[in-house]
């Protein structure tokens, strides 16, 4: 949450963190000046327009989190400077961190001797300084000393001549954002075991600052540790191992082998839904925003069809209410995204009566008209499957006439597990934000600062529709293509960089830029037109996607 800066606290060629009172210091992790993000030690030229960030702004925790892991890796280091430490996205909003090729055990003693020394550094409340730039040569050699060889390959694809690093005493790192201006700042967070590493829980602007209570999730992180697993196996677990597989073995081959692991995927799904045919009568897909729901559900029927199989697809928007009688949200607007904005008692009874053989009517919404109008007189076979898709498809209250052994639910999401270097994972849902920004500016002609100002309101319909019902899947498909951020950085930079530096927007803009300037260019034409990626950057043979 922002607070308005005191004006009778400025004083002109001073800090922010010098102009505020002891007691207010560590309140604060950031502000913005015109919109603009700084650090603490940002000093204005003016008290006008400066706004006060506490860990209830996304921003906010966006940069403890960048000093949670920067103080963790250099307690790690002080401990075993040999050892690399690896950090990734994971579980209820966590980071996990392992050790990569270590002969060391992350037991408990281990684990302990690292909280020790992260409270140590924590307790002495040391100062976290930028440093001034240097070229990358010189950042290279800060590394090889340091044991960074991870960081030392990211620098080879670093558009800019010139770095940025943060030092704190001697240690040196970068975590490619804003930081807090000591250690001391770290005032909540929990690190626990998580064999073979452990997870590092911070606080979370969604949970009002504070940190979530842990919920374990097995069946999304076993998802995760395929996705990390095969990643490590071929190479592609960074975007150095992504432009230099690209180098070694060349683009088409970089595509295709991607497109291949997708459509293996397919076909384990596809095995396991045929083998079950006679229960499976409601195949139910969901998931986030942008994770390529429509092409997944085409493929997916294209796959089965393949084994003799004839689903058939029903669209859930068909069954909203007529816009009166939907809910209002928080702004007073149609709710949309809420169940009750759908008539399902209609569509409980209209999926029932299929799966009993009855020749049924379905409803087709006419949005011009704004209500629901007769649609086609359809009967299905005893062996043919309804696919349903929507962020609704996994909540029992949907299709709560629907035996659950009918149901076969599938969860699907990109499950990105890349990183910049071993201390900077690109997060889940950024790489979903750039899918949905390149998608609506070719599609719906929205600019980026307009899909940035909708995401809040989309992610909280996801924490509160979605989320809640993923371990509930039978199957989640990881919709995750490693050379897609090598094709989508040519549409997303331009629009990116058009957002100029006083938007409110900008802050999330360049973050964003931060990552995708490393990807080296592939070209669109070398993607299948039955893609995934299609239904972002356009030409899908499914044209309805488009």
């Amino acid at each position: 949450m922002s607070q308005k800066f005191n004006p009778e606290y400025f004083k002109k060629g001073c800090s922010i963190l010098e102009m505020l009172p002891d007691n207010m210091k560590k309140s604060f992790y950031c502000i913005t000046v015109n919109n603009r993000l700084r650090e603490l030690n940002y000093k204005p030229n003016s008290p006008d327009d400066i706004n006060l960030l506490d860990l209830n702004d996304l921003e906010a925790t966006h940069i403890f989190q960048n000093t949670l892991r920067f103080v963790i890796a250099m307690a790690t280091h002080n401990l075993y400077p040999d050892e690399r430490l690896h950090f990734s996205y994971n579980v209820s909003r966590s980071i996990y961190a392992y050790f990569v090729d270590s002969n060391i055990r992350l037991d408990t003693k281990v684990l302990r001797n690292i909280k020790n020394e992260v409270d140590r550094l924590i307790e002495l409340d040391l100062p976290i300084e930028r440093t001034k730039a240097m070229s990358k040569e010189e950042a290279i050699k800060i590394y090889e000393m340091e044991n960074a060889p991870d960081k030392i390959e990211t620098l080879k694809y670093r558009p800019d001549k010139e770095v940025h690093l943060y030092q704190c005493q001697k240690y040196f790192n970068y975590m490619y954002g804003y930081m807090a201006p000591s250690t001391g700042y770290l005032n909540k967070f929990i690190i626990k075991p998580y064999s073979p590493g452990f997870l590092i829980q911070y606080p979370r602007s969604e949970c009002n600052g504070e940190i979530p209570v842990f919920e374990d999730a097995p069946v999304f992180g076993k998802t995760l540790k395929i996705s990390s697993l095969w990643a490590k196996k071929v190479g592609i677990d960074s975007i150095a191992g992504i432009n230099n597989y690209v180098k070694k073995y060349g683009a088409i081959d970089f595509i295709n082998m991607c497109e291949s692991h997708h459509n293996n995927m397919l076909a384990e799904l596809g095995e396991q839904i045929v083998s079950n045919l006679d229960q499976a009568r409601l195949i139910c897909i969901a998931g986030p925003s942008s994770s390529g729901k429509t092409t997944f559900s085409n493929r997916l029927r294209l796959e089965l069809m393949s084994r003799g199989v004839k689903p058939i697809k029903i669209s859930i928007d068909d069954f909203y209410l007529p816009k009166n009688q939907i809910p209002l949200d928080e702004n007073g607007e149609p709710d949309l995204e809420c169940l009750q904005a759908l008539d399902v008692p209609l569509f409980n009874q209209t999926m029932l009566s299929l799966i009993e053989g009855e020749e049924v009517q379905l409803p087709k919404f006419d949005f011009k008209l704004g209500k629901q109008v007769p649609g086609e007189i359809i009967q299905i076979a005893n062996d043919q499957p309804i696919i349903i898709e929507g962020i609704h498809a996994l909540n029992e209250d949907l299709t709560n006439l629907i035996p659950k052994h009918q149901k076969f639910k599938i969860y699907i999401a990109p499950q990105a597990q890349i990183n910049i270097d071993d201390h900077n994972p690109i997060s889940l849902t950024d790489l979903r934000l750039v899918r949905r920004i390149v998608r609506d500016f070719q599609f719906r002609h929205s600019s980026a600062e307009e899909t940035i100002s909708m995401w809040p309101s989309v992610r909280r319909g996801e924490f509160r529709w979605i989320y809640k019902n993923q371990e509930n899947a039978d199957y989640v498909f990881n919709s995750l293509l490693p050379y897609e951020l090598c094709i989508m950085k040519k549409y997303a930079l331009p629009v990116l960089k058009q957002i100029k530096s006083d938007s409110p927007y900008y802050i999330t803009a360049n973050r964003l830029v931060k990552f995708l300037k490393y990807f080296d260019d592939l070209e669109d034409e070398m993607v299948p037109n039955n893609s995934l990626m299609r239904e972002f950057i356009g030409k899908s043979c499914f044209k309805e996607v488009n």
